[in-house]
């Protein structure tokens, strides 16, 4: 004997699988680009922040200038100017550091 269907209360796949990734794979949140994923410490001192944001442009700089040393054509031209705006990031901190009224 064949069991009795009830193609109007039977589920497709996909809508089986919808309800299945809804409850077992959800999406994840959205975040926000002014959610930090980190945060610094309490002790660290806004002046240690910016020493070290400095090193690490100085960094970014020089990968960026020796990545496109090797380079050629467009590639080169990007990587240069992404050193150029990580220079120009570093000389606003740099001179925001630096004594007022010199």
């Amino acid at each position: 004997m064949k069991p009795m269907t009830h193609p109007e209360k039977d589920l497709d796949g996909e809508a089986a699988r919808r309800a299945l990734d809804y409850y077992l794979n959800p999406t994840p949140p959205h975040t926000s680009i002014d959610s930090m994923p980190w945060r610094l410490r309490d002790e660290v001192s806004p002046e240690q922040a910016n020493a070290h944001a400095l090193a690490l442009l100085r960094c970014a700089a020089a990968t960026a200038q020796q990545t496109g040393s090797h380079q050629q054509g467009t590639t080169r031209e990007v990587l240069f100017a992404l050193m150029h705006m990580v220079n120009m990031a570093r000389a606003m901190l740099e001179q925001r550091q630096a004594p007022q009224g010199l």
